[in-house]
């Protein structure tokens, strides 16, 4: 694997190569989690909960590897950006560190489906050394994106983030569904009893809850601020509150004295008409 140099033209390649094939495999499996949710919206509707309730963990794995792949075409992305540094520097930038590593780490997890995965890998190995590339794999220097490292667990999935998967695809098919109470109280999320907040799960790189990921399933916030308080005292029926308002007294402002007609006429007089 790691015979011959590093060719810089053979990862360039292999990078757009497998952006490519990531923007491929995320459309595909977008249109069959559709597909799959009217599928459970059936079981729902036939009574047939717990058959439901084994989709949805498969649905959920496949939202969780959508998003991992989003993340890891934009790595690629950002190694073509920089490739310049991959070229010029004999050793890992700081700013990619992360993006190397996880490609690495991902490699062994995802190469039967991004084949290109195995030659990024390989290029990588060989620009940075052996000993690199195998504390990237083990991910020693925890170098690797927490993220990915998630949501390509194979522990199964909270079984929370299960009931809100299917309360939230019956709402979509206009299925009624009841959630199961002790499923929120094993995972310690407590049972919702108010219209539930959408977050962004998820979105988002970096550390992860259990109702992140591609789903993007909602987490219940629940506001346990006092009130606000009112702008006087409330003291039971006392009319002194609020203090009543009440405008002064109308006061005639005294009026400027005006001429008379005579007294203009006198003037006129005595200065003289021109």
């Amino acid at each position: 694997m790691f015979g011959g140099g590093f060719r810089a033209q053979k990862l360039r390649v292999s990078l757009k190569l497998a952006i490519n094939r990531f923007k491929h495999l995320e459309k595909k499996k977008t249109e069959n989690a559709i597909k799959a949710r009217k599928e459970i919206a059936d079981y729902l509707s036939q009574g047939k909960d717990e058959r439901a309730r084994i989709r949805v963990e498969h649905i959920i794995r496949e939202d969780y590897l959508v998003e991992a792949m989003e993340i890891l075409e934009m790595y690629c992305d950002l190694l073509l950006a920089r490739f310049g540094l991959i070229e010029t520097m004999k050793t890992c930038d700081e700013g990619l560190l992360e993006s190397v590593c996880t490609l690495i780490w991902v490699t062994p997890r995802l190469s039967t489906d991004i084949a290109e995965l195995k030659q990024i890998s390989e290029q990588l190995a060989l620009k940075y050394g052996r000993p690199f590339a195998e504390q990237a794999r083990a991910n020693k220097t925890n170098s690797v994106n927490e993220r990915i490292v998630e949501r390509m667990s194979v522990q199964a999935p909270p079984r929370s983030l299960v009931e809100n998967y299917l309360v939230e695809i019956g709402k979509s098919h206009n299925v009624p569904y009841e959630p199961d109470p002790s499923a929120f109280l094993d995972d310690g999320v407590p049972m919702f009893d108010e219209k539930p907040h959408f977050g962004d799960g998820g979105s988002s790189g970096g550390k992860g809850g259990n109702g992140g990921g591609g789903g993007g399933m909602p987490g219940f916030v629940h506001s346990s601020a006092p009130p606000p308080s009112l702008p006087y005292p409330l003291t039971g029926g006392d009319s002194a509150y609020p203090p009543p308002v009440t405008s002064p007294p109308y006061q005639p402002q005294p009026m400027m004295p005006q001429p008379s007609v005579s007294a203009i006429v006198i003037v006129v007089i005595a200065v003289g008409w021109p």
